[in-house]
């Protein structure tokens, strides 16, 4: 099924309608001795975000605000603990513990390291308290919910839009710039562009996996390629995400390749990503967008606090993550955005506006595809 970005709209759209949960009663801030989730009962409930890191702007730019925002929505007297793990796997299990201790009914965890926040899950599994597995699958574990998008498809979606990109693919070299191997997601991505161009006839000449998905790390290991393959050898760059892709593009741009020759993926749909797509230095971003993505995480903890189902409609297929037992999920579609259809994705969303895109160094370049039109 080819993924479109009103089917993305559509299920996010439909959500409030749908799903739409009354508000927790209670005037009270639930402290470390609380009732736990399951307890039913009228006081307030307290739900644990917990983020693996900010190097990737939609953490805090857009995750962190769309489910906090949900949450207020849904239950006022909810309170909500916050921790963002900085790319270090034990200080998210640190912070699942605080959040444990101080009463969390529901944890809404996206892990740093896939495999390791198994032992948070079992931890919070003795207290009863359920785990939603969010944007990233925790794996080996028992995690009652997973939600995300279709992290193959994106994977397919990216090899899919650089093979068009090179054109004639037979025979031309890329690199690959995966992301950070203790990310599940990443094995996901490299899967599914892996599908597309082990069967494309192009050469994959250098192939690196980044840890933490630093943007440094990316770029040092483009610099690697090109002193390793030569810089007039390089068509093009599997780049797992707008960082590494960013990474890659300061190299070539070092080495002097000029990066409007070299089509380069990404994802996320960064500001910083677009900005690039629209001055041609980036060829595509992957765009998954946030609304439905938090507000479906939202809603999912409030019911799960309050001790009732997943509300009727939400779930939408299940995820294997090793544990035997496959995983409940809520799976929305990627879109692939290249300058072609900036306009009718991320600025039709609300995601940005011209404004905020086209800029004084971008506004030549906003011009030449039409989005200055649309302000």
């Amino acid at each position: 099924m080819t993924p479109t970005f009103r089917t993305a709209l559509a299920f996010g759209a439909l959500l409030p309608a749908a799903l739409g949960l009354a508000a927790c009663g209670g005037d009270d801030d639930k402290g470390s001795g609380s009732t736990s989730a399951g307890s039913g009962g009228g006081e307030a409930k307290t739900i644990a975000l917990l983020l693996p890191e900010s190097k990737t702007a939609r953490y805090e730019a857009q995750d962190r605000p769309g489910f906090t925002n949900e949450l207020k929505r849904l239950c006022p007297d909810c309170k909500l603990i916050y921790s963002n793990a900085d790319q270090d796997a034990s200080k998210q299990q640190s912070q699942a513990e605080s959040a444990i201790t101080n009463g969390a009914d529901v944890l809404v965890l996206d892990p740093v390291d896939a495999e390791s926040a198994a032992s948070t899950v079992t931890r919070a599994k003795q207290s009863n308290i359920p785990v939603i597995s969010y944007d990233r699958l925790i794996q080996k574990a028992p995690v009652d919910y997973y939600i995300s998008f279709d992290n193959e498809k994106v994977g397919k979606l990216q090899g899919e839009a650089l093979v068009k990109a090179l054109g004639t693919p037979q025979g031309k070299s890329i690199v690959m710039i995966n992301g950070a191997p203790t990310d599940s997601n990443a094995a996901m991505f490299k899967k599914g562009a892996h599908s597309v161009l082990d069967s494309s006839g192009v050469k994959i000449a250098k192939e690196y996996d980044t840890p933490d998905w630093s943007p440094d790390k990316a770029q040092t290991e483009m610099e690697q390629a090109i002193t390793a393959v030569g810089k007039d050898k390089i068509d093009g760059v599997y780049a797992a995400n707008d960082g590494t892709g960013g990474g890659a593009i300061a190299a070539m741009k070092s080495a002097g390749i000029d990066p409007k020759k070299v089509p380069v993926t990404g994802q996320d749909a960064e500001l910083a990503g677009v900005q690039r797509i629209i001055a041609g230095e980036q060829y595509m971003t992957i765009y998954k967008a946030p609304k439905p993505e938090t507000e479906a995480a939202a809603k999912l903890a409030v019911a799960l606090a309050r001790g009732e189902d997943a509300p009727a409609g939400l779930i939408n297929g299940e995820s294997d993550n090793g544990s035997g037992t496959p995983i409940k999920s809520v799976l929305l579609d990627p879109v692939s955005v290249t300058k072609e259809n900036i306009k009718d994705t991320v600025v039709k969303d609300g995601t940005y506006s011209v404004d905020e895109l086209c800029t004084k160094q971008y506004a030549d370049a906003c011009k030449a595809i039409g989005l200055s039109e649309a302000r």
